[in-house]
């Protein structure tokens, strides 16, 4: 009797080549379902229902097909088990061999912007899990496969084994099949999750993920490292474009990441960001892109050498030219116009990322340690002035508001401790991940120099002791934000009123680990 091959795909890509080889090379009968059926008859290939097969017409709009004995008998029945064979014959049901299936496309539907709950649930597939795992499960009696990228690997294993496939590579198809329904129930778990609108986090959390690309190595050469995907790789970094440059490696990704965070800060107005190991080492507004770029540079010129370059919008070829005046490793920006491409085109090996949406972000944080993980919501509140409360007795005016508030959102970017002094919406001195705030005080006001006179210093935590204060004052100081909330706020206080500083409390803390 001719061997069996089951086939039911939401992705058709390869199908038709796949069955056409199945039959006129090996011989094999196919059955199929729905489009797929359709799909192979219009081809030309001869194929039976699985409503034909099993004798039970599809019902519930197409919601039950493939859920029958004759199907998932034929899947599971171990060949080396006489009462297993015994039971197909007195049941009619062939041995299935092959089982080729993809899930409907749930992933993809949510991704859309308009998509309603309903619309969701109705792509979340039954039928297709139950017979991946299945087929899975009894990999030493048949192949499982769920991805079109398999196909041709497969028929080399016939070709190459007179007909056979090796236990092998079945138990290999068999875990890909297994990670491919995980991925998918994770995705379903993750979206009615989001649906609940709970401020607290989920009971259990799933990470999923699939591999995009094998990284050469990790933050060090004798690390082992890879890109995965969650969800729908038409967002995030998945979606970007790359049109130039070197391969992408771990310590790029995570600092790309870092300098979207920062320059989705700035939707309005024309932005750059110059980043170094996460941390920004030049951001500045302008009013063009060009001028942003040059102010971001200017900032901290010798660190921004070898940087990673966030841009809020296009490309054009003022801006370019200034790229291509030092070494960079990446620039991303949303758009990129020709004549920048071309010039950009003299630094081949700096890699150029388009990524059009640049505020979408992640709605969680998760961090590794030993035996499980940490999760929290991310940190992707609106500074609102309102909210402010000015506790000096010297009040700001509206272009020191205006600053500091870029300094403040800014800050919130940098490691803990944290301290950014700027002026004219421009970084000028950067104090980052320092072990007491003493300490980034005097990095960020010994880097931004003689420029530190009148200009504003933003702290991502509160100063439990008034020397920052008054060392800042020395040095110019003309404002300071910060969130607050230490026993000794009074002092802090106390100190910026003597020494003629405004003094602004947002209320809001964002430390950075």
């Amino acid at each position: 009797m001719a061997r069996l091959a089951l086939l039911s795909v939401s992705n058709k890509t390869g199908l038709i080549d796949l069955a056409r080889s199945l039959v006129e090379e090996f011989g094999f009968d196919l059955i199929s379902s729905g489009g797929t059926a359709k799909a192979i008859a219009d081809a030309g290939l001869p194929v039976t229902k699985v409503a034909d097969y099993t004798g039970s017409p599809e019902i519930l709009g197409g919601r039950v097909k493939t859920l029958h004995p004759r199907i998932h008998g034929g899947i599971l029945a171990r060949r080396d088990v006489p009462e297993d064979l015994t039971d197909l014959a007195n049941n009619q049901i062939r041995p299935i061999d092959l089982v080729v299936v993809n899930l409907y496309p749930f992933e993809e539907t949510i991704a859309k912007p308009d998509v309603t709950l309903a619309a969701a649930v109705e792509q979340i597939d039954i039928g297709g899990p139950a017979m991946l795992r299945a087929a899975s499960k009894n990999f030493a009696h048949l192949t499982v496969l769920c991805d079109p990228a398999q196909y041709d690997n497969y028929l080399q294993q016939l070709r190459e084994n007179k007909g056979e496939v090796s236990l092998e590579f079945r138990q290999k198809s068999a875990l890909k099949g297994f990670l491919h329904t995980s991925s998918y129930d994770a995705s379903i778990a993750d979206y009615l999750s989001q649906q609940q609108k709970t401020e607290s986090t989920p009971e259990q959390f799933t990470l999923s993920g699939k591999q995009l690309q094998a990284l050469r190595y990790g933050e060090n050469p004798h690390q082992s490292a890879g890109w995965y995907a969650t969800g729908n790789t038409t967002t995030g970094w998945a979606a970007a474009s790359k049109l130039q440059g070197k391969e992408l490696s771990y310590n790029n990704l995570v600092d790309l990441e870092a300098a979207r965070r920062i320059i989705s800060e700035f939707p309005d107005t024309p932005a750059a960001a110059i980043l170094k190991h996460t941390n920004p080492c030049g951001v500045a507004l302008g009013s063009n892109l060009n001028e942003a770029y040059q102010k971001a540079f200017n900032a901290d010129a010798t660190s921004a050498f070898g940087g990673i370059v966030a841009l809020n919008g296009t490309i054009d070829a003022a801006t370019a030219r200034e790229l291509t005046k030092t070494f960079l490793e990446c620039v991303v920006a949303p758009s990129c116009d020709e004549d920048a491409l071309s010039i950009l085109g003299a630094k081949s090996k700096v890699r150029i990322l388009i990524l059009p949406d640049l505020s979408s972000g992640p709605k969680e944080t998760v961090k590794a340690i030993a035996g499980g993980f940490l999760v929290q919501a991310a940190d992707d509140i609106i500074a609102d002035t309102s909210q402010w409360k000015i506790v000096s007795d010297r009040q700001p005016t509206q272009t020191e508001l205006e600053e500091l508030l870029f300094a403040w959102k800014v800050c919130k970017h940098v490691k803990s401790n944290a301290i950014v002094v700027s002026s004219d919406r421009t970084t000028l001195g950067v104090g980052a991940g320092q072990m007491n705030r003493v300490g980034s005080v005097k990095i960020a006001l010994e880097q931004a120099g003689d420029k530190a006179k009148g200009a504003i210093l933003a702290s991502d935590g509160f100063f439990p002791f008034d020397d920052s204060v008054k060392f800042a004052a020395q040095k110019g100081i003309s404002a300071i934000v910060q969130p607050g909330g230490s026993l000794r706020d009074a002092d802090s206080i106390k100190a910026a009123n003597e020494l003629g500083l405004v003094m602004v409390l947002t209320g809001v803390r964002h430390f950075l680990h």
